[in-house]
Formats: C-alpha cells, structure tokens, sequence
C-alpha cells in the first residue's frame, strides 16, 4: 500500500502536536520515544524517519509552542485596549491551571529547557523578548513587563503545585488583584492613578 505524498510530513505534524501535550502534561525528559511514537500509533523505531534525536524533537516542540504563546499573549496593532487584561485573567485562570496539556510551556517545561542547548534557550528569549516589548509599549513600563511575565509564570507554577483547589485559587485570585491593583490593566491609560 502506497501513502500520499504529504504522509511523512502529516505524521510528523500529529507527532509534534502530540508530543507537545503529553510533554507539557508529563514532562519531556521522562517521556519515551515508544511512548511518544505509541501516542499516534506508531512504533519507536519510525521516530527517526522524522527528527534526527529526541533533542530535535525537543527543540522544534518548543520553539513552536513559545511563538504561539507569545503571539497570543502580546497581540498586534489591532488588538483592543484591554488586551494585556484580558490575556492575563486568561493566563491566571484554574482553567489554564488544570490543563498544562493546551497551555503555555514555561511554566511546565521551563526547567528542562533551562537545560535545553544554546538555540533552544535563544528562541525562548527571543519569544519572551517579543512579549516584554509588546507589553511594555501597551503599559508604558519595561520594568512592569518583566515583572508582570515572571509573575505570571511563577503564579502559576505555584497554582499546580500545591494539592488543595482552594489554595489554587488563592494564588490565582491574589495573582491577578494584584497586578490589577498595581497596574491598573483595565483602564484605557495602563498606568495606576496617584493619590494627592
């Protein structure tokens, strides 16, 4: 039996799409080749017909899965005001805490790609660069961008790692008031009023 021409190529799309799930669910390093080959019914022996190692798999995994994030999360010219405040009650969400499956890599495979060679950590700056200049030209801060993305990150990070759904909400509700309080994201101005 012959297979279309894009065969290879639709193979190799639904492998990195699965791959990106089970790694952001389970952990990268931890996970197989066979498991990851088993996931669209394939064997580990045709992993190789379609990334050179694991590492390239890993590279591509997350160069794609930053460039979405950061695409979403920063927006474009013709994104509302609100943008930045909307984005972030997304991102700090018990939805988005539950399910790192269809959500934002850092905070599920950041250390792996603190580990992860020179290109790999490059294409995650040059991504989380994107961002900060994005958000900073809407808030009017470089500072407050920065800080407003490792928050992010690190909130939820903590909002999957303790056991209780109460505490998770804790840390997300005080996440999101906070910067609400301190950065004012859903006023038209982006920047928090002065008491006289």
């Amino acid at each position: 039996m012959r297979y279309p021409k894009t065969h290879k190529e639709e193979t190799r799309k639904k492998l990195l799409e699965n791959a990106r799930a089970i790694a952001k669910e389970r952990g990268f390093g931890t996970t197989g080749v066979d498991e990851l080959m088993a996931s669209i019914g394939l064997t580990g022996g045709a992993f190789y017909g379609h990334f050179p190692s694991k590492e390239a798999l890993f590279a591509e995994l997350v160069e794609h899965e930053i460039s979405n994030s950061t695409e979403m999360l920063a927006g474009d010219r013709e994104s509302p005001p609100d943008h930045v405040a909307k984005r972030l009650r997304s991102y700090l969400s018990s939805y988005h805490a539950l399910h790192p499956e269809s959500g934002c890599v850092l905070p599920t495979l950041g250390p792996e790609i603190a580990r992860a060679g020179p290109e790999v950590r490059a294409a995650v700056e040059e991504g989380l660069k994107h961002l900060q200049k994005s958000w900073s030209s809407r808030i009017g801060d470089p500072d407050a961008a920065w800080a407003l993305i490792a928050q992010c990150v690190g909130a939820l990070v903590l909002s999957r790692i303790v056991e209780s759904e109460r505490t998770r909400k804790e840390i997300l509700g005080s996440s999101r008031r906070f910067i609400d309080q301190t950065h004012a994201l859903d006023q038209p101005s982006a920047k928090p009023s002065k008491a006289l």
